[in-house]
């Protein structure tokens, strides 16, 4: 029987699909700002403002790609959708999206301590990684 619970390496695999498309969009996001800051030239004071948008729209972009979709009614981001996996709160219920916003933030932590956070979900009973356990999530099959 299998287990409800998605195992590690379709995390894995679902997390490098999504790492492709947030490297395309940010590919473009760059190519927009390497033309606007050659446009505005060497001297210019506004490239400062300029480098701390696209600093803020990355992070953004990363932040509203993961929770928005894990708190959509498909429950999954494009990785995981692939993946046929879906984050729920621990009742089996979608998130809210401030809880996905927290499990969002809280994968910094997971990674912060040398990745071992993402690795507990190889471990833990119910395959939660570090992120998942903090913002009371469950990653399951769909």
């Amino acid at each position: 029987m299998q287990s409800p619970y998605a195992g590690f390496w379709k995390r894995v695999v679902a997390a490098i699909i999504d790492g492709i498309v947030l490297f395309a969009v940010g590919l473009a996001l760059g190519l927009v700002f390497v033309l606007i800051v050659g446009s505005l030239g060497e001297s210019n004071p506004a490239i400062g403002f300029v480098e701390l948008l696209r600093i803020v729209l990355s992070i953004a972009i990363g932040w509203l790609y993961s929770a928005l979709q894990e708190s959509s009614p498909h429950q999954a981001t494009l990785g995981k959708r692939a993946m046929s996996i879906k984050v729920t709160d621990m009742n089996g219920q979608r998130l809210s999206f401030g809880r996905a916003t927290g499990r969002h933030f809280a994968k910094i932590l997971s990674g912060i301590i040398l990745g071992i956070g993402y690795i507990m979900a190889g471990f833990t009973k119910k395959k939660q990684a570090l992120h998942d356990i903090i913002a009371e999530c469950l990653v399951v099959n769909s």
